[in-house]
Parts: C-alpha cells; sequence; structure tokens
C-alpha cells in the first residue's frame, strides 16, 4: 500500500489560519473605538437635531440648530479666530520644528539632545499655559519686566485683542515644536545618505540639496505633520480656558471654546451639536484637501 503524502510535499506545510487569534485580539480595541468614539459620533449627530438642556427629554428641531448658526455672528467670528490660530501655530511651529530636525541630523544625534527637545511636549498644556501666563502677565511678570528694562513698553500679551491669540499660539508652538520636530528628524533618517553625496560630488550646494532632495522626500512625512497638526489646532481648547477664557471680548474666543460655553455653560446641548458636527464637516474637508494636495500616501523614495 503506498504511503500517503506528507502534508508538506510539494509545497511545505500549511501556515496555520490566525484569523481567529487576530479577532480575538483586535476585539477589545473595536469595543472602545465603538462605545468612545462611533456611538458619542452619532448620538452628537443626532443631538445637533435636538434641543436638548440635560434635565427635560430631548425635543426635535429639524435644522433650527444649524440655521440659528449660520446666522450667529460669534460662530463665524469663532471660525475667523480658530483659523487665525491655525495658521500662526502650525506655519511656525512647522518651520521651527524643521529648522530644529535638520540641525539635529546635521549637528547632534544625540540621545540626551532629543530627549531635551521633547521635554516641553511631556509639560501638560494646563500647567504651560499657565506659566506663560505668570511670565507674560502685564503688572508682575518677568517678561514685561524685561520689556521695560530695555526700554520697550509693557504688552498685555493676554489681555489685548492683537495680542492674545498670537500669544496663545506661541506658547503652543513651544510646546509642541519638540515632538513635531522628532516625527520629521525620523523622516529624514529614511532618506539614503547616498544621494546627499552624489549631489555634493555633482556640486550643489546646500540650498540645492534642501530644495532637490530633503523637501521632496520629507514631504509625505511633512504632509502626515501637518494634517495632525492641524486637526489638533482646530481643537485647541485647555491653553485659552486657563488664560483668557475667550477674551478679550471674543478675541480668543476659538471655536472649542464657544461649544464649550454652549454645552455646559448654557446647557444648550443641542446647538453645541450642531457646532461640533460643523468643526467635524470643517476638518474632513481641510484633511481630505491637505491629503491630496501634499500627497501624504505616497513617496518619492523607489
Amino acid at each position: 500500500m503506498p504511503a500517503r503524502p506528507s502534508a508538506g510535499a510539494g509545497g511545505g506545510q500549511r501556515r496555520p489560519d490566525d484569523t481567529k487569534l487576530a479577532l480575538l485580539f483586535i476585539f477589545p480595541a473595536v469595543i472602545g473605538l465603538v462605545l468612545f468614539y462611533f456611538w458619542p459620533l452619532v448620538r452628537g449627530i443626532w443631538l445637533s437635531f435636538t434641543s436638548w438642556d440635560l434635565l427635560s427629554p430631548e425635543r426635535f428641531v429639524g435644522f433650527d440648530n444649524y440655521t440659528r448658526m449660520f446666522a450667529d455672528p460669534v460662530f463665524w467670528n469663532a471660525i475667523w479666530v480658530t483659523l487665525e490660530y491655525v495658521v500662526l501655530n502650525i506655519g511656525i511651529q512647522t518651520v521651527v520644528a524643521l529648522v530644529i530636525a535638520l540641525l539635529m541630523q546635521r549637528l547632534t544625534q544625540s540621545t540626551l539632545v532629543r530627549g531635551l527637545i521633547l521635554a516641553p511636549y511631556l509639560v501638560s498644556n494646563v500647567v504651560a499655559a499657565l506659566v506663560f501666563f505668570w511670565i507674560l502677565d502685564f503688572q508682575l511678570g518677568i517678561g514685561n519686566q524685561l520689556l521695560e528694562w530695555i526700554g520697550l513698553d509693557r504688552i498685555g500679551f493676554f489681555t489685548t485683542e492683537e495680542w492674545a491669540i498670537p500669544t496663545i499660539a506661541a506658547v503652543n508652538v513651544w510646546r509642541h515644536m519638540g515632538y513635531t520636530a522628532l516625527l520629521i528628524f525620523a523622516g529624514l533618517q529614511a532618506i539614503p545618505q547616498n544621494l546627499y553625496e552624489v549631489a555634493r560630488v555633482d556640486g550643489a550646494s546646500e540650498l540645492r540639496q534642501f530644495t532637490g532632495i530633503t523637501l521632496p522626500l520629507l514631504r509625505p512625512i511633512l504632509g502626515l505633520v501637518l494634517i495632525i497638526s492641524v486637526i489638533g489646532s482646530f481643537q485647541v481648547f485647555d491653553t485659552v480656558s486657563v488664560t483668557t477664557s475667550g477674551g478679550p471680548v471674543n478675541a480668543s474666543r476659538v471655536l472649542q471654546v464657544y461649544i464649550y460655553e454652549n454645552a455646559f455653560a448654557q446647557f444648550n446641548f443641542g446647538y453645541a451639536s450642531a457646532l461640533s458636527v460643523a468643526m467635524l464637516a470643517i476638518l474632513v474637508v481641510v484633511t481630505f484637501f491637505q491629503y491630496r494636495i501634499t500627497r501624504a500616501g505616497q513617496t518619492d523614495l523607489n
């Protein structure tokens, strides 16, 4: 009687099916995603079509909240203030982080230096905001005392309309630039060094190497950094809340603060939900165009 061929004859042993094990490990994450992301999203969209003050039952009002939102001057001011903050924060932060990453690559790759650069990111937003709020206080802040010592006038960094948003943006740039720099630094590490060697042999200057090699090959990581940073910047809340509370007047009342005030100060959860849906729509549109423009999912490395 001929022997039966072994399981590995002709093609090697069959790999075990790990699908069930994989699903077992994924299941807790899926539960968390549904409970803490998907369900609140659906619930928030539903509440945007209702009038609800937390104490009485929800009352369906259709598109009334959205009609009110489009006619609300404070909402449009909050959009403008948020955009101003996003442009300042992202513009300054990206440039500073790129410079820091390039300096780390050229001058030192010490783990200690990376840790020091990342240190501000480990400080909570509230603590960082309160420290800068004290440093830049108009009367007692050491920052204004230094300005006066060198012969300049004191500046109401958190108390004047023209300085409130730039100051808040600067505080958050200080806190996040190290983290952003390390992301860019990781992208720089992935660029083959032989490309720079060939460019030097051809006589390319440092500027030409930066514009012709570094920036094009950093495009995917820069696109990722911009998408993450823009989403985070639109959601700024704690720094504003503990320093200006949206003032003076509405100069720093960003959209997230306006949503909070409607929900937890006025208990108008229906209108606050409509504002949140508007922010979600803005972020979806901005992220889509950012992804398409930066082509963050593609790379020039072959």
